[in-house]
């Protein structure tokens, strides 16, 4: 008669338990995976089979007892591995939306915006097609596998319980990681923005020599137009540029977490 002891119980569920905290963190913030569309059940779902599967391939986990201070921080460490994977991605897409933002901006189009139910904050509409655009191209490269595929890899890095590659250092890049939101961003708005710029100038020259001229009335019609006309030539180039973002994202993964 087979018979299951109570440690070997308690060893099955943090086998499994483990895992399913650092895909926990994953989906909580990473693109496509946390969006609010998605419902809560069919995300612990899938970061429940995705632990399943994974489990029987996993080294013994640290003899730790499931109830106790020591697993409650292993969780923790979990979960903040698996937020941190999927920070880096947000990143680049909060990049995008920064350049929808710039070039909004220099168009006239501040005051178009509306509400966005997965942020829950007000949107620029230029911003929002341009991160639209992101997330369709993200699926489109299946990202959102190798964003899995990623933390799958990172429990070579970083096994359960053996957290070495996670340090104070590790934490200061992530945080200057940040400065690609700008950076990315302003790259990407660039090309109209500059062209705006110089529309703008050239029509506040134009103001000053003729103070008769109505150059408000001229002006922002112009600015929209040139602004639509430059982001459909921008739409040419912007597949290329998102998916050097993206491979940028994952390939600092790859430079942080994997072990030399």
């Amino acid at each position: 008669m087979l018979s299951i002891t109570s440690g070997q119980l308690e060893t099955w569920i943090t086998l499994f338990f483990w895992p399913f905290c650092r895909f926990m963190g994953l989906f909580l913030i990473a693109p496509v995976l946390s969006h609010s569309s998605v419902p809560r059940v069919v995300k612990i779902g899938l970061c429940a089979l995705l632990a399943l599967a994974l489990a029987p391939l996993l080294p013994p986990p640290p003899q730790v007892p499931l109830f106790s201070w020591a697993s409650a921080g292993i969780v923790l460490e979990q979960l903040l591995i698996g937020v941190t994977i999927g920070f880096v991605l947000q990143v680049l897409f909060a990049a995008v939306q920064a350049a929808g933002e710039f070039i909004g901006l220099q168009m006239g189009l501040a005051f178009a915006t509306f509400f966005a139910p997965d942020s829950g904050t007000n949107t620029m509409i230029l911003s929002r097609v341009l991160y639209t655009f992101a997330l369709l191209l993200f699926l489109a490269i299946d990202g959102h596998l190798l964003l899995i595929e990623t933390l799958v890899r990172s429990f070579t890095w970083l096994p359960v319980g053996e957290l070495g590659g996670l340090s104070a250092g590790l934490f200061e890049t992530l945080a200057r990681f940040g400065a690609v939101v700008f950076s990315a961003g302003i790259l990407l708005a660039l090309p109209v923005f500059s062209a705006l710029l110089i529309v703008n100038l050239t029509l506040g020259i134009l103001n000053r020599s003729a103070p008769q001229l109505t150059v408000f009335s001229v002006g922002f019609p112009l600015s929209l137009t040139l602004g639509m006309v430059l982001l459909v030539v921008l739409m040419t180039e912007l597949g290329a540029y998102l998916q050097q973002l993206f491979q940028l994202g994952f390939n600092s993964l790859d430079r942080w977490f994997a072990v030399p």
